[in-house]
């Protein structure tokens, strides 16, 4: 019989055990291995059975073994030791508490998704992943942040096979009380918040906390008997549902976000955030429930609360593709915020102008996400230097009179938690130190030997195979298979062969396929006689994209060859669970993306943390770090608009590379001297880049700590925030008015020389601006040959006259510090203590008669 109902009953630990419950409620338990050697020796084949599950281990192990435990004094120590360790983890400075005392108070980090550990399954791929690792990271150096989320009771889908290859989804029931986490209380009750919906309908939640390290993770759900049926199923799925399911889960995110966050800082006395990061546009409904709190409180207007806002609000754009952006109806967005649904304090017009596509090819029709974050948030970021570029161009609308190298998104690198992602092996083969500054010291790999390198790698291979045939056995029987047809899978894979990895999401652009392209090809490189090689994949498909699902297939019918399924396997269920011991068991992690279409990709990294090789488009994190002793990069061939050219040339490239370069030198002796050199270098140097402790110092020291101290000089009396919205507001006004009327240069002489500093002067109408509004700069360097200055280096003129009319003269100086094609150009931008970039208001004014249309070429000098 079905039952009707269903929950989690956890046991009553005896009380010398309680400790256990102290540790099973923090997921550091999750990247600390000491800790899961205790919950371990509580049941070895207990904890192997339940998947390393702690809160499962609990309630299921017999009463006998407690009570053996609680008497067992050994164990009892090894307990006591653990609780304390995690106590000092959380209570003793770090590296932000000796910073130098750095005005931040508390961030809030909002994600629709985060990958803490395979037991708490609230994410999909790579965007929860990173989510999960910045705040693992931020605990590990001692930020004040608090996680903001969903609580989906179906998690992400869970990936099958038919036995035609086809994905297959199903949505195991995830039940919070069998999940290491509690629930929020307000007295006897639980905490909730609500939202106000069309139609006298009402939106309640409620508040799970997941304690990760130092960090509170507030989850939101909305599967509570206060609900009707359908505002239950808000939270069911992530990414699941219709365009108006996915409005809702994005308000119940943004809205009821901000109002848990309130509400939890109230219940526990934790520092109210003066930040606010909004991880991609999922969340960025966040932004509209400040202002509303500000003007419904403070008795702000919209735009003197916009700035509040704006100043306090981190913005970070994964995507580098318009595709990827949420977009909603913009009579959706009417319908959710009306006066009578969201409150009469946030004009719908305003909110609809913030996610208005009102730009050269933007659909007017629509509500941008992205577009509302970035419109919200004073500072805004891409996570790689090529996404910054890609983001800066994919965004430059935004800003119509700046050139993209101008428009104002920064970037900071992603990077990933060593102590989840690197096996227990590497870190004691390498020495690995992870210091409470967040640095990893790999003080003992150059005392390894080659052998005892070679070694280890062998036995991360032999578990990982050992792993993957377990699973690709279950997932013939999945298929349909009976046991007596699936002998050969103890054979697949062999320990002694180079074996290269390829695990991430299933969109076209990430090319699951580019291996396929010429089938005979790759079954040489699978099969050599001398230099084998075998391949280890593992993806999911979107449920709704057919493409991806397709590509899926054609990549398990290929493996299902019998000739050649022995060397390359298609792993389902791709997750944590599978991610952490695949790493450490591949030699080469393989990329092969359409560039520049990964934002950044962080599973290279992890490999890379495992000391394995990367071989790789260089897109992503790969272009800014890409060394040939790290790996090797496949050439692309941008520029050939046929795609299936394309696509021909860079895998024969990559069949290339590893036919000739890679499994050579793989194979080049018993113990491959050259190949550990390159291993102990990208532990060594490359390692450090990537880490997620220096991501999250970036973005402490780059958008946090200024972000931190515009909020305060923003929020201490409003005073500068209305100063600061009345002025933005009289300069848009006047800005027609603005203009160069003409520019000169001063000793240019008839052959301009290298290293010749020559005078400018520029004479600039202010209509009703005062100079102190204004700044005028000159942007000079070098040209291309359509007069476009590449690399521009700014320098700003100086008020030298004023004239009638409110005309005024700047002068200054110009070095010609380089040879060949020079040019400048000179502008003025808008000028005020208050803004954090002068395109702020994506206003410039140049020149509208320059004096010198066309600027010669530079003669050849000495190096400089």
């Amino acid at each position: 019989m079905r039952a009707i109902r269903r929950f989690s009953v956890r046991p009553v630990l005896p009380e010398p055990l309680t400790g256990l419950g102290t540790l099973v409620n923090n997921l550091r338990w999750a990247w600390h291995p000491e800790t899961q050697d205790v919950f371990e020796a509580v049941d070895p084949q207990l904890w192997r059975s339940t998947g390393g599950d702690p809160v499962k281990l609990l309630g299921e192990v017999p009463a006998a073994r407690l009570d053996e435990l609680a008497n067992d004094h050994a164990f009892l120590r090894r307990l006591e030791l653990a609780v304390a360790d995690l106590d000092s983890y959380v209570t003793d400075d770090r590296w932000f508490q000796t910073a130098g005392g750095s005005p931040l108070d508390a961030v809030a980090y909002f994600s629709p998704e985060f990958g803490i550990t395979h037991v708490l399954p609230q994410y999909s791929g790579g965007l929860g992943i990173l989510a999960g690792d910045h705040l693992k990271a931020a605990s590990d150096l001692g930020v004040p942040l608090i996680g903001v989320g969903l609580l989906y009771r179906h998690g992400y889908f869970a990936q099958s096979l038919n036995r035609e290859g086809w994905q297959q989804e199903r949505y195991p029931l995830v039940d919070p009380d069998g999940l290491p986490i509690s629930l929020l209380r307000d007295g006897d009750a639980p905490a909730t918040v609500t939202l106000t919906l069309p139609g006298n309908r009402e939106l309640h939640a409620q508040i799970w906390v997941a304690q990760v390290g130092r960090v509170p993770l507030l989850m939101l759900d909305s599967d509570i008997e206060e609900n009707e049926p359908s505002e239950r199923e808000v939270t069911d799925r992530l990414y699941g549902g219709s365009t108006e399911h996915r409005l809702l889960q994005e308000l119940l995110l943004g809205v009821g976000g901000v109002r848990a966050v309130r509400t939890y800082c109230r219940i526990t006395g934790h520092a109210a955030p003066e930040v606010f990061h909004t991880n991609e546009g999922h969340a960025g409904f966040l932004g509209i429930e400040r202002i509303r709190e500000l003007a419904a409180e403070k008795d702000l207007d919209f735009d003197t609360a916009l700035e509040v806002n704006r100043g306090g609000t981190v913005f970070t754009t994964h995507t580098p593709v318009p595709a990827g952006i949420d977009r909603f109806p913009v009579e959706l967005i009417q319908q959710h915020f009306s006066a009578d649904v969201f409150g009469p304090e946030v004009p719908i017009e305003r909110i609809l102008e913030l996610g208005a596509e009102d730009f050269e090819g933007g659909d007017p029709a629509l509500f941008n996400m992205a577009i509302m974050g970035l419109r919200l948030a004073q500072r805004a970021n891409g996570v790689s230097k090529l996404h910054g570029v890609v983001s800066r161009g994919m965004f430059a609308g935004l800003w119509p009179s700046f050139d993209p190298i101008d428009v104002p998104i920064t970037s900071i690198t992603n990077g990933v938690h060593a102590p989840t992602w690197v096996a227990r092996e590497v870190h004691d083969l390498t020495y690995a130190n992870y210091t409470a500054d967040g640095d990893s010291v790999f003080e003992g790999l150059d005392k390894t030997t080659d052998a005892q390198i070679w070694e280890t790698k062998r036995l991360l291979r032999q578990r990982f195979i050992d792993d993957t045939r377990s699973r690709v056995r279950q997932s013939w029987l999945n298929r349909g298979a009976s046991e007596a047809e699936l002998g050969w899978v103890d054979s697949i894979l062999d320990p002694d062969v180079l074996t290269m990895g390829f695990a991430r999401r299933v969109p076209s652009y990430k090319r699951l396929t580019l291996m396929l392209r010429d089938p005979e090809r790759l079954k040489a490189l699978l099969l050599h006689p001398q230099r084998p090689v075998q391949i280890v994949i593992a993806g999911k498909a979107h449920p709704h994209d057919e493409g991806g699902k397709k590509l899926i297939q054609e990549m398990v019918r290929f493996a299902d060859d019998p000739e050649v399924r022995h060397r390359i396997v298609f792993v389902p269920d791709y997750d944590i669970a599978l991610a952490q011991p695949m790493y450490p068991g591949c030699d080469v992690w393989l990329n092969n993306p359409l560039r520049p279409y990964e934002a950044c990709g962080t599973s290279g990294m992890k490999a890379a943390l495992n000391g394995a090789l990367n071989l790789s488009i260089r897109d992503g994190w790969w272009d800014e770090w890409y060394d040939d002793e790290f790996g090797w990069a496949i050439p692309s061939a941008e520029g050939i608009e046929d795609t299936d050219r394309r696509d021909d040339l860079e895998a024969h490239a990559l069949y290339d590379l590893i036919e000739k370069q890679v499994a050579p030198r793989f194979y080049d002796g018993e113990v491959p001297g050259r190949w550990i050199e390159m291993l102990r270098h990208t532990i060594k140097e490359l390692g450090p880049k990537v880490l997620a402790t220096r991501m999250v110092r970036d973005y402490v020291e780059q958008l946090y700590v200024p972000a931190a101290q515009s909020s305060r000089a923003l929020n201490s009396t409003y005073d500068g925030a209305r100063e600061l919205a009345a002025w933005k507001q009289k300069v848009r006004a006047a800005w027609p008015q603005i203009r160069v009327d003409h520019v000169e240069l001063q000793g240019l002489g008839d052959v301009p020389q290298l290293g010749t500093t020559v005078g400018l002067r520029a004479f600039a109408a202010l209509g009703d601006l005062a100079p102190s509004d204004i700044c005028v700069e000159v942007l000079h360097g070098r040209v291309d040959t359509n007069d476009e200055i590449t690399d521009p280096v700014r320098t700003q003129l100086s008020l030298a006259e004023t004239y009638e009319g409110n005309r005024h003269r700047y002068e200054g100086e110009l070095k010609l510090d380089r040879t060949g094609p020079f040019g400048y150009t000179v502008r003025v931008v808008p000028n005020h203590q208050g803004l954090a970039s002068p395109a702020e208001l994506g206003l410039a004014a140049g020149p509208s008669d320059p004096e010198d249309p066309e600027t010669p070429d530079l003669p050849a000098g000495s190096e400089f």
